[in-house]
């Protein structure tokens, strides 16, 4: 008997590993300001969407992320990835 195929548990966007690809689980729309929801929604980021991680800055974890949405790279301040919630893609 084949054991079931385990369920990715979605991850905050700044924790999904360097160069690995993720598509965009949920996003809490309810922690953003409606700015910063427009602007991501400009961006095209949505459920479903791919994203990777490309760069971390700050030393306590506190700077802005680089990361490509679709075909794009853009930056993203920490407690806005902190809405983003990701799974891994294979």
């Amino acid at each position: 008997m084949n054991a079931p195929a385990a369920i990715p548990v979605p991850i905050p966007l700044a924790s999904l590993p360097r160069h690995k690809p993720g598509a965009v689980a949920t996003v809490d729309w309810s922690k953003l300001s409606e700015p910063e929801g427009r602007r991501l929604r400009e961006l095209g980021l949505d459920e479903g969407v791919e994203v990777e991680l490309l760069h971390k800055s700050g030393l306590l974890g506190g700077g802005p992320i680089a990361c490509r949405i679709g075909r794009m790279t853009v930056a993203l301040r920490r407690h806005v990835a902190s809405a983003i919630q990701v799974s891994l893609r294979s």
